[in-house]
């Protein structure tokens, strides 16, 4: 019997309503019938905004689990993404941040099949989505699609900001997954090629969502289990700085090209495969008064949690 497509659970922010309509829409596509959310505002959320995404989500039909307001721990997702997965109860869920877009290589039911007997999980790589000229732009679905909004993918998150770019999107309920969906200790996923996802974080507001977590990282107001989401945060602002508020789509290193969420890129399968294979977490190290830095470690634990 083929497996039925699993529910899709997600914790959200305050993202535009535009946004999260293309988010349920294009999961719908996929077949997925059953929406777990969980809102999450802090007290800096703009009231419009939290009202606005909250309305949006009624209009799409679907109920959110919890709401919640606060400061943004690191553990705060993980708490509210696991009392999601408790009520969507046995069986395979399909784990995706609401600026997440999988592009599956096969339909949900047979990757799954695949899965059973290996990892309990599916693997992704994220693709950053962005401007043809690097921008920050905001999106409307009257100015064309999200890929016509931000053309150009590329491998930012892990060349620059030296995140963790695997993102677990299909997991077992006996699977736990670590903060930001990034691993499953004990369960490496062993499909490849990893699955796309069209990471559209680059938009409107995201130097201010920078900001705000390197001020409240910095300060203790937001705790973090490492230092990564801070760092990451410092060397995104930082970039934009030297590029005049842009990311550099001209680095070759990041290499940005065009791509669609309607088709796998012909490079795909060696390049992400080869992203998997050799990433490692960056270990940091501070002195008593100094900021952390990173360097290279061999371990193939850990992670960052600013994706």
């Amino acid at each position: 019997m083929m497996t039925a497509v699993p529910p899709l659970i997600a914790v959200v922010g305050p993202v535009e309503p535009a946004l999260l309509t293309a988010w349920v829409g294009h999961y719908r596509a996929l077949g997925v019938d059953r929406f777990l959310l969980a809102f999450h505002f802090t007290e800096h959320a703009c009231p419009e905004r939290r009202h606005a995404v909250q309305a949006a989500c009624r209009e799409l039909g679907v109920v959110p689990e919890a709401v919640s307001t606060g400061p943004w721990h690191e553990h705060t997702n993980v708490r509210l993404r696991d009392l999601l997965r408790a009520k969507a109860g046995q069986g395979w869920h399909l784990l995706a941040d609401s600026d997440e877009f999988h592009a599956f290589p096969a339909p949900l039911p047979e990757l799954i099949a695949e899965a059973e007997s290996a990892s309990g999980t599916v693997g992704g790589v994220m693709l950053d989505r962005v401007a043809a000229d690097g921008s920050l732009p905001g999106w409307s679905p009257q100015d064309g699609g999200l890929d016509r909004a931000y053309p150009l993918g590329g491998f930012f998150t892990h060349h620059l900001l030296r995140g963790d770019p695997r993102k677990i999107v299909l997991a077992h309920s006996t699977v736990p997954v670590a903060s930001g969906n990034h691993r499953a200790e004990g369960h490496r996923p062993v499909n490849r090629p990893p699955v796309v996802v069209h990471h559209f974080k680059w938009r409107t507001r995201v130097r201010e969502n920078a900001e705000q977590r390197a001020a409240h990282s910095a300060d203790g107001t937001w705790q973090d289990a490492s230092p990564a989401r801070l760092t990451e945060a410092r060397r995104f602002l930082a970039h934009l700085d030297q590029h005049g508020g842009r990311i550099n789509v001209q680095d070759e290193r990041y290499g940005f090209r065009p791509v669609s969420t309607r088709a796998v890129p012909d490079w795909w399968a060696q390049e992400a495969t080869q992203i998997v294979t050799a990433w490692r977490p960056p270990a940091y190290t501070a002195g008593p008064n100094e900021p952390a830095s990173m360097i290279s470690s061999p371990s193939p634990l850990g992670g960052s949690n600013l994706a």
